[in-house]
């Protein structure tokens, strides 16, 4: 990661800073705790960029440790994914990577041990009646008729359930704690249900498991975590994993920290949302360049720098807000113009005749970065036949236009100065050919007569360029807050995938996977990494050149 990467600053550093000060701690340990449940998304990058980051410079440890509690949910291609997507951002994790499944013994043990405390009951109401006996938010609960059983009959009911006597969702383990507390995770959570499901790290070891709030806490105390940074809506949750750790016999207890999730304008952040856009085949799959996943915007031509440099922008507060999606634009966009080397594509091409040009292909050097010499040239080679883009011609037009007009010239980006003279048109009246005559004075030079040629467009040779599938995506959902919709499904934008077949320059043939190239005059482009290859070139539209956000929102 690059050193220029400035150091930022929030309230979780600041607590660092004290706890380091004051000797509460002499170094800090931090973990990023993905459930691999699905694909991580922009939300998770914040996340990875605050833990990993906050090790990083404090030359701590940070855990990565999948949180692995619902074997129903979870698969081995998440994990896969997930480690993929920290690598990439930038970071490496402490150790050998954790699972919570690891701790499994150890999780029942202290499940026993809250038995044997009194603190812990197997209880038998169903999942309707535990509701009605939750209470509400203005209402406490009520004690279920089997809160009293005597230790010894928990310790035998939790043994059946264990040995797998006991039918899904005809008992649980729940933490005996205050049925009139004011905040409803208090209420006696369930802290182990019984499913009959195989996991992907423990096999058919275990039909009991741990729920999220009870492992997640021990997890952090067993891994020698100082600081336990998470999201705001798990606030009140902090109240449970206080009361875990002080209830148990274990060395270490963490302190939990929460701030707020990132919310991104024009998609959605919830996996069950996620999952169903894939499941559904709304989208291509977790990494459709659509799709908010790291995964995704990786595909589509996003850095992994820019992502961070993203992260860095938005800062770390405890105050809920919605980011527009010109932010996220923004950083990709400073990184590529700065970086990426230029190209020519033509994405609606029209053919353009210079009928005054005779002989072979000419061979042009022209310059990768416009500001960059050091990223040297390319050749192109400039042909009696080209392609240039439909609406960069027009046969009549005002002087506000600056490109090629019938009768009047412009120059090709290095290349020379041409002269649209007549045009052919099929029997619809669509322009087919525009015949031209080109100035063989004006390669890298102004016309030697003192013509003023204000116009420049970019152009392919018709002989050398290469046929290529060009995906324009745009917002994957037509309002700002999709998730507020009574149906999110119903606001996808049906424009979000617009395939071009346009021609680019031969020097893109052998284009690497997401590889960003700066198509003069039309955006920023990676070659795909599915769907991209010798045979059949297909390149993504990472970002225009402009941000055409805000006029959306007009």
């Amino acid at each position: 990661m690059s050193e220029s990467e400035a150091r930022p600053t929030n309230f979780i550093r600041q607590i660092i800073d004290a706890d380091l000060a004051s000797g509460k701690h002499t170094s800090v340990h931090t973990r990023f705790p993905p459930e691999p449940n699905g694909y991580l998304h922009i939300g998770h990058a914040k996340s990875i960029c605050l833990n990993f980051g906050i090790a990083q410079d404090y030359q701590g440890q940070c855990n990565l440790r999948f949180d692995d509690t619902n074997p129903e949910k979870e698969d081995i291609e998440y994990v896969e994914s997930i480690k993929n997507d920290v690598n990439w951002l930038g970071f490496e994790w402490s150790g050998e990577i954790c699972y919570s499944s690891n701790y499994f013994d150890k999780l029942y043990g202290f499940a026993i041990e809250l038995i044997n405390k009194g603190l812990a009951y197997v209880d038998e109401l169903s999942p309707e009646q535990m509701r009605e006996y939750r209470g509400t938010l203005t209402e406490p609960g009520k004690h279920s008729p089997y809160r009293d059983r005597s230790v010894e009959e928990n310790l035998a009911l939790f043994d059946k359930m264990k040995n797998g006597e006991v039918e899904e969702g005809k008992m649980c383990l729940r933490a005996k704690i205050d049925m009139a507390s004011p905040f409803m995770v208090m209420r006696d959570p369930v802290i182990y249900r019984v499913r009959f499901a195989t996991h992907h790290q423990t096999g058919d070891k275990w039909c009991i498991y741990p729920m999220y709030d009870f492992t997640h806490c021990i997890s952090d105390a067993l891994e020698g975590i100082t600081h336990s940074i998470c999201t705001l809506e798990f606030m009140d949750n902090r109240r449970l994993y206080d009361w875990v750790l002080d209830n148990i016999t274990i060395d270490c207890q963490p302190r939990q920290y929460e701030f707020s999730r990132l919310n991104l304008e024009y998609t959605v952040m919830s996996k069950r949302k996620l999952n169903q856009l894939v499941t559904d085949n709304l989208v291509s799959g977790w990494d459709d360049p659509r799709m908010p996943t790291i995964s995704g915007l990786r595909r589509r031509g996003f850095t992994s720098a820019s992502i961070r440099e993203f992260c860095k922008r938005i800062g770390v507060t405890k105050q809920d807000n919605t980011i527009e999606m010109g932010s996220l634009e923004s950083c990709i966009r400073d990184d590529l113009n700065e970086n990426a080397p230029r190209a020519m594509a033509v994405l609606d091409p029209v053919k353009v005749v210079i009928e005054n040009f005779d002989g072979e292909a000419e061979i042009l050097n022209v310059a990768n970065h416009p500001n960059k010499p050091e990223m040297g040239t390319r050749e192109v080679p400039f042909t009696r036949e080209l392609y240039i883009e439909r609406e960069d011609f027009r046969e009549e037009a005002n002087k506000k236009y600056k490109r090629l007009v019938l009768g009047k010239e412009v120059r090709l980006r290095g290349a020379y100065v041409i002269k649209a003279e007549r045009i052919e048109k099929d029997e619809e009246g669509n322009i087919t050919t525009i015949f031209c005559t080109y100035d063989n004075e004006t390669l890298g030079q102004n016309p030697t007569d003192g013509r003023k040629v204000k116009g420049v467009i970019h152009w392919v040779s018709a002989e050398a360029g290469i046929p290529a599938e060009i995906r324009l995506y745009d917002r994957l959902f037509t309002v700002p807050n999709p998730g507020a919709a009574d149906d999110f499904v119903s606001v996808i934008n049906p424009e979000s995938l617009t395939t071009k077949q346009g021609v680019v320059e031969p020097s893109l043939a052998d284009a690497e996977a997401e590889k960003a190239f700066q198509f003069e005059r039309m955006g920023y482009f990676c070659a795909d990494s599915k769907d991209s290859s010798k045979e059949k070139l297909v390149f993504n539209r990472t970002v225009g050149l402009r941000d055409t956000w805000a006029k959306i929102g007009d």
